[in-house]
C-alpha cells in the first residue's frame, strides 16, 4: 500500500510521487491491514524487549486508524479541561488501572470511556516503538489498531487479500466523554505528508522527528481553547507533537511513509 517518502530537515523538500500520494489517499483495506500487521512485526524486531517494571506507573494509549468519508487516517482527541495537557492532542488512552487485566486491555477501556468506540469495533495490528516515559512520569505503551463501523462480531467475513475498502466510521457516531475530550478528529494520511503541516523537532532535545499541524482539522467549536504549545516552544501552531508526534512519527516510519 505505501512507498517511501524519506524525510529531510526541510518539510518543503518533500514531494511525494504521485503513486504515493494516490495510495495515501486510498481507504483501507483487508489487504493493506495485513501489511500494517507485517510492517509492524518487522519493526518490532528492531527495538529491545520491554518488561513492565512493576514499581512504575503505566498508561497506554490506542493509536486508531480508521477510513472516514473512504480516506485513511488516525483518530486524534483534543483533550478536555485536565489538570494536565489540557487542550493539546493525544490519542485516546489513558492510567492503567488495577481492574485492567492487560496493558492492551486498558488502551481498550478508555478509549470506550472517552469516544465510545467499543472494543469489538477494534481489530489489533500490533504495537509501535518501545513504551517510553511521559512528562508526568507514566509508562506509555502504544497500541496499533483499526477501528471498524461496527463491532466486528456483526461483519461478515471477509477474505485476507481483499482490496475492498473497509467501512467508514462516522465522526458523529463518536460519544465523546464531557469530561476528558472536547473535540476529536481524523488526521488522514495524506495530511500527514502535507509539508505545509510539517515542522521539524527534536524528540526531548535528542531524536528529530516531524510534529503535524491540525488546526484546521477540528471542526465546531471544540469545549476547551487548544493549546498552541507546541513544539517549538512559540505556540504559534496546533501540532501532534510531543509524545503524541514521537509515536506517530514512529508508526508512519515502520509503515515506510516516513524513513
Amino acid at each position: 500500500m505505501f512507498r517511501t517518502l524519506t524525510t529531510t530537515t526541510s518539510a518543503s523538500n518533500i514531494l511525494p510521487h504521485p503513486n504515493f500520494a494516490a495510495a495515501l489517499a486510498a481507504p483501507l483495506t483487508r489487504k493493506s491491514l495485513g501489511r500494517i500487521r507485517s510492517a509492524l512485526i518487522k519493526n518490532a524486531q528492531e527495538y529491545p524487549s520491554v518488561a513492565a517494571d512493576p514499581a512504575e506507573k503505566h498508561a497506554a494509549v490506542l493509536i486508531p486508524l480508521c477510513n472516514v468519508n473512504n480516506k485513511p487516517g488516525i483518530l486524534l482527541e483534543l483533550r478536555g479541561k485536565l489538570r494536565t495537557h489540557s487542550g493539546e492532542i493525544s490519542f485516546p488512552g489513558g492510567r492503567v488501572d488495577s481492574t485492567d487485566e492487560t496493558f492492551l486491555a486498558a488502551a481498550l477501556r478508555e478509549t470506550r470511556e472517552e469516544v465510545g468506540i467499543l472494543p469489538d469495533q477494534v481489530e489489533i495490528l500490533g504495537q509501535v516503538g518501545p513504551a517510553l516515559l511521559s512528562l508526568g512520569g507514566l509508562r506509555v505503551w502504544p497500541f496499533v489498531g483499526f477501528v471498524h463501523a461496527a463491532p466486528r462480531s456483526q461483519i461478515s467475513e471477509v477474505d485476507d487479500d481483499s482490496e475492498a475498502p473497509l467501512p467508514s466510521i462516522s465522526m458523529n457516531s463518536l460519544v465523546l466523554s464531557q469530561m476528558e475530550v472536547a473535540a476529536t478528529f481524523h488526521l488522514p494520511l495524506a495530511a500527514a505528508v502535507a509539508p505545509s503541516r510539517l515542522r521539524a523537532h527534536q524528540f526531548r532535545g535528542g531524536q528529530p522527528y516531524w510534529a503535524v499541524e491540525v488546526s484546521d482539522l477540528i471542526q465546531g467549536e471544540p469545549r476547551v481553547e487548544p493549546s498552541r504549545v507546541d513544539g517549538s516552544g512559540r505556540g504559534e501552531r496546533l501540532e501532534v507533537w510531543g509524545l503524541t508526534g514521537w509515536y506517530n512519527f514512529l508508526l508512519m516510519r515502520a509503515l515506510g511513509i516516513y524513513q
